[in-house]
Formats: C-alpha cells, sequence, structure tokens
C-alpha cells in the first residue's frame, strides 16, 4: 500500500505496547471497559508509518495548507513536487479553503488518484476550544469526503502545521479519536486509514495509538486511566457542556423539550432557531434552581451538565486506589442477558478510602454499562460497620448520577442480607429515594441467586462461596 510496506497497527510488537502507562496501573483491572474498547476488526484498519505522505499509494491523501492553498510548509511542498505542475493549476479553480473544510482534486503524477485539501486552525491558547472543534472538522470532512467518493483508503498526514502552533499532544488526541469514531459508525466504507509521521511525530502517536486503539484488553485497561478528560462526543467532536448550543433539525419549528412553558401557541417558537437557542448564562440559571423558578426540563439540563464534570473529573483522576480494593467490577449476563454488575461491601473500607473517590470510581466504571439494562449483586457478606456505606453517600450519588443508571437498573440482588441491613435498606428505599425498593431482591444463598443468574457468570470473591457453603450445610444438618 505504501512505498515501504507499512504494517497493521495491529502488528507493532507488543514489546512496544504502552510502556509509558505501566507503571501507572500494576495490574489490569479487566473489569472496567473503556469508552474506546479493543477492536480488532478496527485497528486492521489502522496503519502508522514513518514517512512522506506524498509516497502512500492510497485512494487519496491529505494535505495540509492555508486558506488560499499556497502554504509553504514540508508536507505541501512535497505534495506539489511530486504531483507536477497541473496541480496548482487545478488549485486555482477551488478558490481557496476555509479552516476546518476539506476539498478535492485529482493526485495527478502521484501513487494516490486524489489529494484531499484541508486547512488546520492557527492555535492560541484562550481560543483553545474554538481550534479544538476546527480541527476536528479538518478530519471529520476528510472522512466525510473520503466516504462520499467511495474511497478504500487514506493517508493523513499530521494536519497541524508547525508555524499554526497546534500542540502535537493536544492534536494527536483529536486525530486519533475522530478517525476512531468515524471508523465505528462507517468502518464498512474505509479499508485503510495511514497516520503518515515524522520522526518527531512517531513518539506521540505510539504514545497515544493505545488509548484509542487498544491491542489487546490488557492494553485496553493499561491505556484507561491515560485518557483524557474531554473524550468527546459519539463521533469525536469536542464537547463544553456548559458553551453547548443546541442546533434544531428544522430551525423554526416548535421545539417540544422547549423550556418556555405557558406561551401562546403563535409565538411559542419564536427565537427558537439555532442562533437563539444559545444557552443562557448558567450562574443565572444556578440562582432560579434556588428559587424554584426553573422548568422541569431546564432541571433536567442542569443535571446533565453537573454529572458531565463528574463524568470528566472520573477520567481524568487517578482511581487505581480504589479500583485495587476490587469492590465494584462487571462480570457476565443474568438470564435475561443484562450486564452483572458485583458490588463487594465488605471490601469497602469507609473509614480509610476517600469517598469522593469512590464516587469518581462508581462513574468512572458505570457510565458505560448504564447505556443498557443490567442487575446489581450486593454481596453482603460478613460485612461489619466498618464497610457500611453512609445513607448520606448513597443519597448523593443516587442524585449525581445521571438518568440512565436508574432507567436501565432492572434489579438490585441483596445477598446475605441480616435483619439490621434489611430495616436500614426499607428506611433508604421508602423515604429517600423513589422508584428503587421494587428494583430490592433478598437472596439469602447462592442457590437462590442462580435461579436468576448462571454460576458461571459471576466472578464470586471467595469467602463469599466459603460463607454460603458453610452456611447451607449448618441449614441443611439442622433440618
Amino acid at each position: 500500500m505504501g512505498a515501504a510496506g507499512p504494517a497493521p497497527w495491529n502488528d507493532y510488537s507488543e514489546a512496544d505496547q504502552l510502556d509509558s502507562h505501566k507503571t501507572q496501573v500494576e495490574k489490569p483491572q479487566l473489569d472496567v471497559r473503556s469508552p474506546f474498547p479493543y477492536r480488532k476488526d478496527i485497528n486492521a484498519k489502522i496503519i502508522l508509518w514513518k514517512g512522506n505522505v506524498a509516497l502512500l499509494n492510497c485512494t487519496a491523501i491529505v494535505n495540509t495548507s492555508n486558506e488560499s492553498l499556497t502554504d509553504k510548509n514540508a508536507v505541501s511542498e512535497s505534495i506539489f513536487l511530486h504531483a507536477g505542475p497541473n496541480l496548482r493549476d487545478e488549485l486555482q479553480k477551488l478558490k481557496g479553503c476555509r479552516t476546518g473544510e476539506a476539498k478535492l482534486t485529482k493526485g495527478f503524477n502521484l501513487a494516490a488518484r486524489f489529494i484531499i485539501h484541508t486547512v488546520g486552525p492557527k492555535y492560541k491558547s484562550r481560543y483553545r476550544t474554538a481550534a479544538e472543534s476546527s480541527l476536528y472538522s479538518c478530519y471529520r470532512n476528510v472522512l466525510q469526503l473520503a466516504k462520499e467518493q467511495a474511497m478504500s483508503s487514506v493517508g493523513f498526514c499530521v494536519i497541524n502545521s508547525v508555524k499554526r502552533g497546534y500542540p502535537l499532544e493536544d492534536a494527536t488526541h483529536i486525530a486519533l479519536r475522530t478517525v476512531r469514531r468515524f471508523l465505528e459508525i462507517h468502518g464498512e466504507t474505509l479499508e485503510k486509514v495511514v497516520f503518515a509521521v515524522s520522526e518527531l511525530e512517531q513518539a506521540t502517536y505510539q504514545k497515544l495509538l493505545p488509548l484509542y486503539f487498544p491491542r489487546s484488553l490488557e492494553e485496553e485497561c493499561h491505556s484507561l486511566p491515560c485518557l483524557p478528560a474531554d473524550i468527546g462526543n459519539s463521533e469525536g467532536e469536542p464537547v463544553v457542556p456548559e458553551r453547548q448550543i443546541r442546533i434544531s433539525e428544522k430551525p423554526g419549528a416548535p421545539d417540544d423539550n422547549s423550556d418556555e412553558e405557558g406561551l401562546e401557541a403563535d409565538i411559542s417558537f419564536i427565537g427558537s432557531h439555532a442562533f437563539a437557542r444559545m444557552e443562557g448564562d448558567v450562574d443565572k440559571q444556578r440562582r432560579l434552581i434556588l428559587q424554584g423558578q426553573l422548568s422541569e426540563a431546564a432541571l433536567q439540563k442542569q443535571h446533565q451538565r453537573n454529572y458531565n464534570r463528574w463524568l470528566c473529573q472520573a477520567r481524568a483522576e487517578d482511581l487505581s486506589d480504589v479500583a485495587s480494593l476490587k469492590a465494584l467490577y462487571q462480570t457476565g449476563v443474568d438470564n435475561c442477558g443484562r450486564t452483572v454488575v458485583v458490588v463487594v461491601g465488605r471490601n469497602i473500607p469507609v473509614t480509610l478510602i476517600d469517598m469522593e473517590k469512590a464516587l469518581l470510581y462508581f462513574i468512572h466504571v458505570m457510565d458505560h454499562i448504564a447505556v443498557k439494562e443490567y442487575v446489581i449483586v450486593y454481596f453482603h457478606t460478613l460485612t461489619s460497620d466498618y464497610n457500611h456505606l453512609d445513607s448520606d453517600f448513597l443519597k448523593k450519588l443516587y442524585d449525581v448520577v445521571d438518568i440512565k443508571y436508574k432507567r436501565n437498573l432492572k434489579a438490585v440482588y441483596f445477598v446475605h442480607p441480616t435483619f439490621r441491613s434489611k430495616v436500614s435498606t426499607w428506611f433508604f428505599t421508602t423515604f429517600t429515594v423513589s422508584g428503587l425498593k421494587d428494583k430490592i431482591h433478598y437472596v439469602e444463598n447462592l442457590q437462590q441467586l442462580f435461579t436468576a443468574i448462571p454460576p458461571e457468570q459471576i466472578d464470586f470473591p471467595p469467602f463469599v462461596l466459603e460463607y454460603d457453603a458453610r452456611r447451607w450445610n449448618y441449614t441443611a444438618g439442622a433440618q
């Protein structure tokens, strides 16, 4: 495919995997999945190649330039040199290219059939959000153009040129996650994506590729704590919750979720077009919440913003000390195919751990699980006061988490309960939170649990099995 026969990302030496991350996590927590999970099929499409993008034999290669498409950077000059004089003539017909856009020309004398030209942003720290969005648009529009033209392969240069001042590592995060998300959604349209890098750029790409394209479950788990707080939305686009502009699919049409209620029907959607619906002053909204003046829809938006802040913090924080407790983990599925999450009460040393970190770890683990139906198995086995979570903490957790946690939680199996724990749970689910009481199922022994979840689908702590065997044998002998 390329002049030097670049190898797929999957084929890189295992010894090169995560050299910069291994010291951060001693043992992979395989029960925690990354938002960029191991996908061998996607990895097979990715190639990292140290070399000149102009020499790649792809369907199209990418040229990074300026708005007039006359930039004299190393990548552009090499492409012009190898493509021949006809390229300059065709570029004049394009009449420039705006930042973030992508435009197509023939490849002329290149091995590639086409060249996709794009313009990366000039980087200034005070306008970082705008620069991130523009750089995302560059990669996304290149990929979209390749899809529309039914191209089988694309060779990317590093779009952020040195003279435009974009920090290489920040730009690489955006490049990799945008390509990853595109392949997740439109992977059938592209066979190969090549990142052509210089020697200086290669180290950064080798460091960050495992975060977005892990080559094994082990590498996925090692990479998870290294992901940045902002990993973008489902398409990789940067997200700033406080500054989102909601854009209507049909500008000028009424919005069913509008915050303005009780207005006359004939003026109900005045000012509801894309620009007019920018979210208002956040501090003002907080004051209105305290005064009880915000609508239910606005309260839900405020709650979502608060949750997004917790989620970003959870992804940025080092939570390896909490993870090592093995108090919360994902295991198999129940008889209905729903994900099973295990909570081990005895492994929660309430007085010794930072409870805010515990909350962050819960969000970190559960955010991707809770998008689908799931059940929780809570082992109360051999717990003491030293392990019992405070009701205020549980209330805070219940209030902080996103609505999907509550909607998709279908059952909580409370294993080996005591009379005291049953009473405490009844009070909590009756007077403190709503909608949870009917989902609690008390399970006296593991045989009862197996009627809902096959034993092979649960990773049991050994002491739970031992306790249940002793208790069951004692009960059987007494009868």
